[in-house]
This record gives C-alpha cells, structure tokens and sequence, in this order.
C-alpha cells in the first residue's frame, strides 16, 4: 500500500510537469504515461528496490542505475538525457555539500594519476576508432563554417591552435596528453617542428608510435609515456589540449607553473580545457558531475574560467587571447553521440555492457552540458609574464589564413 501511494505521489508530481515524451514500464506489466504524445524514452523498473532510483531522480541515481543494469533505458541518448534532465530537475532538493567537499580534496599523485588515464583512454584503441575521426582526435572540432564534416573540423583544429601558437619550421613542440599524436604529426608534417608528445596512456603512446614510424618522422617527433612533472628541458612551443581536466582545481597553479619552466624564452603557450560555468568551481547540477567522476573520469576536476586565469597568471604566465568554443564542442559531442549510436552493434563487441552505457550517456550528456551552457571550452594563449613586449603581436590576424 506505502510503495503504491508513493508511486502515485510521484506520478502525479512528474505529471502536474511539463510533458515529458516518457514511459515507465513496472515490473507488473502496468505502464506510466507522462505525455499525449508517442514516448521518445523507456525506462523499464524489473523489480520494486529499482523504484528508489525514481523517487530520487538525479542524473547520478538514474545513470547509477542505469550502467549498474537495475533499470534498462531505451531510447535515443540525446532524449535519454533531455528526459533526465526533466526528471531531476523536477526533484531537485539541492547539491550534496559532503561531494563537493570530497571532490576538491582528490589526492593527485604521479600514481593515482596515470591510473585515472588508464581508465579512462586505456579501454582500447578500437573502441575509440569506432565513433572518432579517422586521426583519432579527442577533444572539440572547430567548425569554422559549422558545415564542415568531423575529419575536417578536427584538422581545422589542429591548424588553429598551431596558428595561434605562430609555430614555425625548426621550433621545438611540447604537446602535453598527446593523445593519438595527430597534433603533433600535422606540426611536423606541415609546420616543420621538431615534437614531444607525452601521455599517461599505454594504448595512445603504442598507436602514436606506429603513426610517427608510418609518417616517416621517427627523428622528428618522439612519443613518450610520460607525466608532465617528469618532463625537462625548454620548449619554444607548448600546448595542452584537453588535458588540464585532470589535474585538479587546487593544482592548476603548480600545472601553469610547471609549464612556465618548460617554456623557452619568449615562448609561447596554449591551454585548451573544459571549463565549469560555477565561478566557485563546484559540479555541474542534479549529479551529473557525480556520476562523470565515478564512472568516466576518475579525479577529473573542472575550474571555471576566472580559477584558470588566475592560475596562468599565479604561475608566471602571461595570458595573450581567449576564444570560446563552447558551441563547437555541443556539435562535436553530438557527432560523437550519432557515430556510437550508428555504430552500436560493433562497438558492443569492443567492450563489456557495463562501459557501453557509460558511454552511451556520457557523450550525450557532455552534448546537453555544452549546449545549455553548463559547461564551456576555452582556448587560451599564453607567454611569459615579463617577457619582450616587442615580440607581442599587433593584432590577432596572424591567426587565420
């Protein structure tokens, strides 16, 4: 009698809402309706302990019991978190305290670190063939005309960014969480730079070697697994792109420090990141950020832009520009999203049930994050505080061809 008044409570709550295109399938057969409309979202409770995860709808319950197999979703993963969204914001009793204070105390270590990379990008070199790019690029595209394909956006990128860094023939490039290497092997492909990639990614370092070799650029461009603290010597060019997410909100002065003694004089720097809207740094709403930090990047941290600068400028360095990119990484999210979705069947082969729907609703609910502006990307260019104000240039045009 108690479970079917709250169940009722609940019901009625959701549909006193604004529709919601959603169906609830109980373990009994019978089925909830929440608009007139045909649903776009399924969500199927087998047994009565699944009926908490509805009582208390956050991102972070729902996706919880979502990737845990408790209660099974259908539906497309752009509606599935649309619908999410709805659900925990029709709940919303406020953010955990006690996470947010757990959240900015993670310890990062060298070791705690590279064990964050390896889950995160050490799934396998294939399951990430399957829904990026061909270069296997992993971070937000840049559509210039915003018709462009992703191949094409994510080379666009990469030229943007060695634009902005004025990178030329014979400058020696430090390229911080390298990824697959296509940064680095377009710089020395078409700018003639001599590179450094560095990784804490087994997988990434192996394939990015393979690609160096192919390229005929072994003497040119070195692949290394390696933490950025380890790193010695002095760069004319440094980039970081999409990177600096996991080294933690409190260490970000120490990270653009570090950098600053890795920067060759009159050098010059560029930040790509993710960014939080909350300017006191806190998680994205109704759990999300939770769920992000458990299941798909262990001690990932976001800072919002303010903390970024702060911490460039705390570091020794100087910042020179600042470009949003926040709806280009809305659109990269969501052809991501697309390409998993089309390529489900395959992808399922590559990993075990439970990872494939962490990412079937990570990639969608990074899309939703981006676009409804909860979260934001920022390329950001740097140099030495004091360095030679003579070799500042004029005017941004240099920048684009």
């Amino acid at each position: 009698m108690f479970e079917q008044m709250m169940l009722s409570a609940w019901s009625e709550g959701l549909r006193n809402k604004p529709s919601l295109p959603l169906r609830v399938e109980l373990w009994d057969g019978r089925q909830l309706e929440f608009s007139s409309e045909a649903p776009r979202v399924t969500i199927r409770v087998p047994d009565r302990a699944a009926l908490r995860y509805l009582r208390s709808p956050s991102l972070y319950n729902l996706g919880r019991a979502y990737v845990e197999g408790a209660i099974d979703i259908k539906g497309r993963a752009a509606d599935i978190i649309s619908v999410g969204n709805s659900l925990a914001a029709s709940m919303d009793k406020g953010r955990s305290r006690l996470v947010e204070v757990l959240r900015r105390n993670v310890p990062h270590t060298r070791q705690s670190d590279a064990e964050a990379i390896r889950y995160h990008y050490d799934v396998s070199n294939d399951f990430y063939a399957a829904w990026l790019d061909p270069a296997m690029v992993y971070s937000c595209a840049y559509f210039e005309e915003g018709s462009e394909d992703l191949a094409t956006a994510q080379q666009k990128k990469i030229d943007h960014i060695l634009r902005k860094i004025d990178l030329r023939p014979g400058q020696t490039l430090l390229d911080i969480g390298c990824g697959w290497g296509a940064l680095v092997l377009r710089a020395a492909q078409a700018f003639g730079a001599r590179c450094v990639g560095i990784t804490l990614s087994e997988n990434q370092a192996l394939l990015a070697r393979e690609r160096v070799a192919r390229a005929g650029l072994t003497g040119q461009v070195e692949i290394r697994l390696q933490d950025y603290r380890d790193v010695e010597g002095q760069f004319e060019r440094i980039t970081s792109v999409g990177m600096f997410e996991h080294v933690g909100v409190q260490h970000l002065p120490a990270y653009f420090s570090r950098i600053n003694t890795l920067l060759a004089p009159d050098g010059v720097v560029m930040n790509h990141g993710i960014t939080t809207a909350n300017v006191d740094n806190s998680a994205t709403p109704y759990g999300g950020g939770e769920f992000i930090g458990q299941y798909v990047f262990p001690q990932g941290e976001l800072a919002h832009l303010s903390t970024v600068v702060r911490a460039m400028q705390e570091g020794g360095l100087e910042v020179r520009d600042v470009e949003n990119l926040r709806r280009h990484y809305a659109k990269t999210c969501a052809i991501w999203t697309e390409n998993f979705e089309s390529r489900a069947e395959h992808i399922r082969k590559l990993t075990d049930e439970k990872r494939f729907r962490i990412w079937h609703v990570y990639l969608a609910g990074c899309a939703y994050a981006f676009a409804h502006g909860r979260i934001s990307l920022y390329q950001i260019v740097c140099g030495k505080a004091e360095g030679n104000v003579e070799r500042l240039p004029w005017s941004r045009r240099y920048m684009y061809p």
